[in-house]
């Protein structure tokens, strides 16, 4: 029992790696499974997709490096966050569709709460703004719009997790209805300094309690396999939703240090150490980890649409045939045409938080051609991130960390022209590791930890290796020009969609 295995459950697919003692990556399988979108701006999940690709990617992980199941010594979650889940006590079955992250049906309800006056209160105690975005409206539009799950919430037959405690009731049989720390700070109705339930918002959202399950550290003892879900009683010793499994992975532990995930949104985390900061430029406060007994907190911008809008130009508007051949038409397109695009597809996320808005192109031309398109959609994902991190600086402006490299990871860290333009305006250094697999990583090595396998904090700090870096090297007027005129398109697309 020297391996480990992470159980990465994504947006659009789920994925199972096995690491061996020495902390590499022997197999990994991966499942796609379907996104449902019943209406504008609404998107599900069946929950059982979930799981049956999870059960198929860890058979399938550890068939492909030759093991048993058996032969793994712990098992650590990463997942979605705020996606949420609804199901049987008894019999373990969804009840609904899970309502994904990116949903935005509760728009109404969150402006009518907001306008009751109930926001400061919800940041004060969660850190978070009042959004759709988070579980807590979610699960309050299940129970209010679904008929017979409310009465049957109050009788105690109904159980409520985000994904991760969703599939570890599942791996458990049952046994375990628990989560971690930083999945239950994104439902809204977790108070991060008190670290528990807070009464007082699931009395405004009116979730009963009995609803919810424990929360544990992100090392916490989450419960053990059975024989009858995976073939095999393993031990599952991590959990952390896939942002802060990133900021884990990437060895953000010092205040100040951040990271930025590219995947179908875009994450930014800055660990800002024992103490959580309040925002005052509308990004999130939450939780980093909590390992050891010991919390650390961030602040996080959450973008909705990163590698999403290279999806859309290949699924919806046909221009390209793989996303990996966008870098070469950015490369191509017309240095004198200035087309941007704001991908606010599902609205926009920090620091805007408008859900009202919807994408916009500007600047074409006759001669607009998808090598613009190309460009000014990569270009797009670099420009939200200087969002993010023009926020980031400010709130941490009394900080004085030392730290100005940014870590990168996720799929779309693997696009040479996207990291080199996000370095470029943010006039910063980027940093890409060798091993961009970061999410799966952070909870690799801390199951690997519990399980003794693997060196503790400063040790796992140390096999961080970069890959490349990326030196800002565009003229300083350019750089301001393009932020002049991103910053000019998000105000008419926010004016034309009020």
């Amino acid at each position: 029992m020297t391996y480990i295995l992470a159980i990465d459950q994504g947006t659009t697919s789920t994925r199972a790696i096995v690491y061996d003692a020495n902390f590499a990556a022997l197999a990994q399988a991966q499942a796609e499974f379907t996104q449902h979108y019943p209406r504008s701006g609404w998107v599900e999940h069946d929950a059982m997709d979930l799981w049956t690709t999870t059960q198929t990617c860890i058979a399938g992980a550890v068939q492909q490096a030759g093991l048993a199941v058996r032969d793994i010594a712990a098992i650590g979650i990463t997942n979605q966050r705020e996606t949420v889940v609804l199901w049987d006590r008894k019999t373990g079955a969804p009840v609904h569709n899970a309502i994904v992250w990116q949903d935005r049906r509760t728009a109404q309800t969150c402006m009518k709460l907001r306008e009751a006056g109930h926001e400061a209160m919800i940041t004060a105690k969660t850190g978070l703004v009042l959004d759709p975005y988070f579980s807590a409206s979610k699960l309050a539009w299940l129970l209010d719009e679904i008929p017979g799950l409310r009465a049957r919430a109050e009788a105690g037959e109904l159980a409520f997790g985000t994904v991760d405690t969703w599939l570890i009731w599942q791996l458990t049989g049952g046994a375990s209805h628990v989560t971690d720390v930083t999945n239950a700070a994104r439902t809204m109705v977790f108070d991060i300094h008190r670290l528990d339930w807070c009464q007082e918002i699931l009395d405004l959202f009116d979730i009963p309690r009995a609803l919810l399950p424990d929360v544990l550290d992100c090392d916490g003892n989450f419960g053990t396999t059975t024989q009858a879900t995976i073939g095999a009683e393993i031990p599952i010793r991590a959990v952390a939703g896939d942002q802060q499994a990133a900021t884990i992975g990437q060895a953000c532990f010092a205040p100040g240090m951040a990271k930025v995930t590219y995947g179908t949104g875009c994450f930014a985390l800055m660990n800002t150490g024992a103490s959580p900061v309040p925002s005052q430029n509308k990004l999130l406060t939450t939780i980093a980890y909590r390992i050891g007994g010991q919390t650390a907190y961030a602040l996080e911008g959450s973008i909705y649409i990163a590698g999403a809008v290279v999806q859309w130009l290949r699924d919806g508007l046909g221009v390209i045939v793989n996303a990996a051949d966008t870098e070469a038409m950015a490369i191509a397109a017309d240095p004198g045409q200035n087309v941007t695009i704001v991908p606010a597809f599902t609205g926009l996320a920090a620091p805007y938080w408008n859900s009202d808005c919807r994408g916009a192109v500007f600047g074409l031309s006759r001669n607009t051609s998808p090598n613009e398109l190309a460009r000014a959609a990569l270009q797009s994902v670099g420009l939200q991130t200087r969002d993010l991190m023009e926020a980031m600086r400010a709130d941490m402006a009394a900080v004085d960390t030392g730290q100005t490299v940014l870590r990168v990871d996720g799929g779309m860290s693997a696009s040479d022209y996207t990291l080199q333009y996000v370095a470029d305006i943010l006039n910063a250094p980027v940093d890409r590791p060798t091993h961009v697999e970061t999410t799966a990583r952070g909870v690799a090595w801390l199951a690997g930890y519990q399980a003794g396998l693997y060196p503790d904090q400063a040790g796992f700090a140390k096999t961080w290796a970069k890959d490349r870096q990326f030196l800002p090297k565009l003229d300083p007027e350019r750089r301001e020009a393009d932020y002049a005129r991103w910053q000019r398109a998000v105000a008419a697309t926010i004016g034309f969609g009020t």
